[in-house]
């Protein structure tokens, strides 16, 4: 069976893990916040851009110049299978 000082080391040992864990949880936790931040931003400035953005008016459509009729050339005969 374990002794009380092994017992004692183990746990301080698991406490260290567990506070370096939570640093990092911590830590990502407030990346993430940051991050949506910025893409809250982004989409809001991206939004405004589009409104911003003057309509333009259609241009007149040009009419289609008529298109030549190509002379059409007679197929060949078949040749005969003998």
């Amino acid at each position: 069976m374990a002794t009380a000082k092994q017992i004692q080391f183990r746990l301080k040992q698991a406490k260290k893990k567990l506070q370096r864990a939570n640093k990092e949880v911590s830590a990502t936790k407030a990346n993430v916040k940051k991050l949506e931040t910025q893409l809250k931003k982004a989409k809001a400035a991206e939004k405004a851009k589009k409104k911003a953005a003057p309509k333009k008016k259609a241009a007149p459509k040009k009419k289609a110049a008529p298109k030549k009729k190509a002379a059409k050339k007679k197929a060949a005969p078949k040749k005969k299978k003998k």
